[in-house]
Parts: C-alpha cells; sequence; structure tokens
C-alpha cells in the first residue's frame, strides 16, 4: 500500500514523540497481522470502528487504505450503510459525507 500523507498533527506527534510513535506503527502492524483477516476485510472494519467513533480524520484515513487494498465505492458505501441499526442515522449520515470527502475527489481526478 503506496504511503499516505498524514496530517500536520500526527506528523508533529511522531516527530516529537517518535518512540511512542514507532511503538504505536509497531502495535498496529501487530494487530494487522495476528489474524486472518485480509487487508480489505481489515480495513472496512476499520472503517466501521471510526465511524463508531465519529472520528472524520479516521475515517478519511480508513477510506484510502479501503480503497488502496481493493475495496471498491459500492463496499466503502455498503460498509457506511450497516452503521444506521447500531450507530443511528445521524452518524451515518455525517460518515456518508466524510466518505463522499475521499470518494469524490477520486472521482474528480480519474475524470481529469
Amino acid at each position: 500500500m503506496p504511503k499516505q500523507k498524514l496530517p500536520v498533527p500526527f506528523e508533529r506527534f511522531a516527530k516529537e514523540f517518535s518512540k511512542a510513535h514507532a511503538a504505536y506503527e509497531r502495535l498496529g502492524s501487530a494487530c494487522h497481522t495476528s489474524g486472518p483477516l485480509e487487508a480489505k476485510t481489515r480495513e472496512l472494519i476499520q472503517l466501521g470502528m471510526a465511524i463508531g467513533i465519529r472520528s472524520e480524520g479516521a475515517v478519511h484515513s480508513h477510506v484510502k487504505k479501503a480503497h488502496a487494498t481493493g475495496a471498491t465505492a459500492e463496499e466503502i458505501r455498503h460498509a457506511v450503510l450497516l452503521g444506521i441499526p447500531t450507530l443511528g442515522l445521524p452518524t451515518t449520515v455525517a460518515a456518508f459525507t466524510w466518505v463522499g470527502d475521499i470518494l469524490d475527489a477520486k472521482s474528480r481526478s480519474k475524470a481529469r
């Protein structure tokens, strides 16, 4: 998966607290590789969790990562839709706007 540009606050955190950042990255890697789920499935699950905590930045990040692992726009939007019964309509609609920020930008860049 290509390396994404990180948000400036996260870059500052990584620079200022390099040991903590390295430990965080190792933990994330260990979690990803400790089970049988394939990358696309893991990213769709993480997208759902990001939606659940209403983290717009994490939703943006996991949409990009899910797309990079082969998830289609339709699969990503379906993952968002599944939030309605658990998280409610307002949270899910907000998530659709955050997902749209990324998917719509990707569509515009392909059209050029």
